[in-house]
């Protein structure tokens, strides 16, 4: 199968690409900074994923919020409709899109029989998907991603809290009761690989086990054998990412139940401490 990945060189998409490559697919590493161009390329591959989009790990000023909505809306619809010109065209397409299309809950559980949130993540999740879902209009078959934070010392979200862990100023993020839905970057993999296979609408791509901000931070730091006895103040974030604290301070508790009912995916890695152990303790590669 050729495949074209789109965010080929990001953190989830060199992943994605290897393993894909490891099975015997060909990989078209494409960017959307140029969704024309990256259309033209696309167009006689079976099926493209595209996993491009702004960094939400930045300190949102009216510009970036611009930015994130614009490469997950805009540069999509280009794309698309520059493929649909083509005669030839993919069979299938995977969108990425976030469990932060769920709003945020300390007392809520979702799932993708639940409606979407009401905050700007929220709204730029549903238009990001409302976007890939134009796609079945050209034929094609959409499988959309509902990423949670994707575990991986080499990328993403733990690499960035692993310096200070490391340091042992680990700690705490606000109340610590906020949910965090995560996923071992191998699962993440697996299950872009299903969606390419066969998955049709939209799945949770998180660990059958969610945990709280506080249980993953000694989960962590058992894990690399570091204290956790610094808390991060609310303060603190809010001067640093202005409204984009917003991410480690709110979460939500979400299960990928079309995933494991629907599609039979078994995780390699549904408990965080097994996660943790197998990502600071194992030499296993995908």
């Amino acid at each position: 199968m050729r495949v074209a990945i789109l965010g080929a060189s990001g953190f989830l998409g060199s992943r994605l690409a290897a393993a894909l490559r490891a099975r015997g697919d060909s990989v078209e590493a494409l960017s959307l900074r140029d969704p024309e161009a990256a259309a033209d390329a696309a167009a006689d591959c079976d099926a493209v994923v595209n996993v491009a989009g702004e960094s939400i790990a930045q300190r949102w000023s009216s510009t970036v919020k611009h930015r994130l909505q614009y490469s997950r809306t805009e540069l999509p619809r280009r794309f698309l409709e520059r493929i649909g010109r083509r005669d030839r065209r993919p069979r299938t397409y995977v969108s990425a899109s976030a469990v932060g299309y769920y709003g945020t809950s300390e007392t809520a559980t979702f799932d993708e029989s639940s409606p979407p949130g009401d905050d700007f993540l929220a709204h730029v999740c549903a238009q990001w998907e409302a976007q890939a879902l134009q796609a079945r209009d050209l034929g094609m078959r959409v499988a959309i991603v509902r990423g949670g934070v994707v575990l991986d010392p080499g990328g993403g979200a733990l690499a960035k809290m692993l310096p200070p862990f490391r340091a042992g100023l680990g700690g705490v993020v606000g109340s610590g009761r906020q949910w965090i839905s995560w996923i071992h970057i191998e699962d993440a993999v697996r299950a872009y690989e299903l969606a390419i296979d066969r998955i049709e609408g939209a799945v949770d791509a998180t660990a059958p086990n969610p945990v709280t901000n506080a249980a993953l931070t000694h989960a962590l730091g058992a894990a690399i054998g570091r204290p956790t006895l610094a808390p991060v103040p609310k303060i603190a974030l809010r001067v640093m990412l202005g409204e984009g604290a917003v991410v480690l301070l709110e979460g939500q508790r979400v299960l990928p139940t079309r995933l494991i009912k629907e599609y039979g995916f078994e995780f390699r890695f549904p408990e965080i401490d097994g996660a943790l152990r197998n990502l600071f303790h194992s030499n296993a590669k995908l």
